[in-house]
């Protein structure tokens, strides 16, 4: 069995097609998804869609790319939800200044936000960073310093990767692992312990090599976990078992979700 750790399922355009995109993901042996809300749409639609499918989890927050415009807006709502108990984790939060669509001292601001409401709903993080991994572990040493957290769709540096073993961290890997381009990264997957990495697809974007430039989709997640195997001389239900039990383990998925 599969667990995608990471996936837009209720934001637009893949919300529309959830049902058929449900089913061939089932159909491909996925019996866990991570759903990432980011706003008040994408949160109502996941709050409902895990009360009929308890294979599905939710985690919210507003990214860092739009916590200039909407992180005031919806950070009540993200905070109810997790006092609720409604989420597995916080996320994705962290900080982008690569693109920097809002402010570094915006995102700043918001991701200690995040870290003190996981801290009090005793839950770990989703973070998303893009150059800015030093500003990230310094914020996380003073705000978050024992805190579980993983970081998604890693395509950071060895050293970067290393530092957030030294915390105890998870790293989730994306289809950019089999891109014909990615063969630092895939140096940095064969160094991570195998205990400490999650598989994702982060749907709808980021479809692994096969199929690259289409719509990516939870039942993909296949390619991503054949080329981790591939790369630690392991052989694919191998891996696809570890990831689930690591995801399981972090996001305790196996705990009852409160009503």
């Amino acid at each position: 069995m599969f667990t995608d750790s990471h996936a837009h399922l209720t934001c637009d355009p893949v919300f529309s097609e959830l049902d058929d995109i449900l089913k061939r993901a089932k159909e491909q042996k996925v019996d866990q998804i991570v759903n990432i809300c980011v706003d008040k749409v994408s949160l109502q639609r996941g709050l409902a869609l895990a009360e009929k499918e308890k294979w599905i989890h939710n985690v919210g927050a507003t990214t860092p790319h739009d916590v200039e415009k909407e992180g005031s807006l919806y950070f009540p709502l993200f905070e109810e939800a997790a006092k609720q108990g409604k989420f597995v984790a916080i996320g994705e939060t962290g900080l982008d200044y690569h693109y920097e669509h809002s402010p570094k001292d915006v995102q700043q601001a918001f991701l200690v936000r995040y870290f003190n409401l996981a801290k009090e709903c005793l839950l770990p993080v989703v973070i998303h960073c893009r150059d800015a991994f030093e500003d990230l572990y310094s914020i996380a040493h003073e705000n978050f310093p024992t805190g579980r957290a993983v970081l998604h769709c890693f395509t950071g540096t060895m050293k970067e990767a290393e530092k957030a073993l030294e915390r105890n961290w998870m790293i989730s890997f994306s289809g950019i692992v089999t891109f014909k381009r990615s063969e630092e990264l895939r140096t940095i997957v064969k160094a991570v312990p195998i205990h400490h990495i999650l598989t994702e697809t982060d749907t709808p974007y980021l479809a692994p090599q096969s199929v690259r430039g289409k719509r990516n989709e939870p039942s993909f997640i296949h390619e991503t976990v054949q080329t981790i195997a591939h790369i630690k001389g392991m052989c694919l239900d191998e891996v696809a078992q570890m990831t689930s039990k690591n995801a399981k383990r972090f996001f305790k998925l196996d705990e009852p979700i409160s009503n």
